[in-house]
């Protein structure tokens, strides 16, 4: 099976910069869609940005559109989330997913992995 890690969440300030990577196992990882969700206390799941299989293609949520950027290495198996101009209704728990099929989704029902979840805190 799939194995997905998430790293580089912690506290930081408003208008600061933070990385998530997500390091995952397995030798088809090139063919796998990605994406990423948070999910604030209180609150449901919700999609944050998606990047299909060659990096050709990437899509965002509106409330994170032109401050986030989704990226990936197939050489490393590892997806990123630069996240800038952050602000504190950014606060949540971010979570890595992967889809056995090459293209991005935006549904959490069309991914087939989850990683562990990494906490990101934004204060103002």
């Amino acid at each position: 099976q799939v194995q997905l890690v998430e790293s580089g969440g912690e506290l930081v300030q408003a208008g600061g910069s933070l990385r998530l990577s997500c390091a995952a196992s397995g030798r088809t990882f090139s063919s796998y869609g990605m994406g990423w969700f948070r999910q604030a206390p209180g609150k449901e799941r919700e999609f944050v940005a998606t990047i299909n299989w060659s990096a050709g293609f990437t899509y965002y949520a509106d409330s994170v559109k032109g401050r986030f950027t989704i990226s990936r290495d197939n050489v490393r198996s590892t997806v990123y989330l630069q996240m800038n101009s952050l602000k504190p209704e950014d606060t949540a728990v971010y979570y890595c997913a992967a889809r056995l099929r090459p293209s991005g989704s935006s549904r959490y029902e069309e991914y087939d992995y989850w990683g562990q979840g990494t906490q990101v805190t934004v204060s103002s």
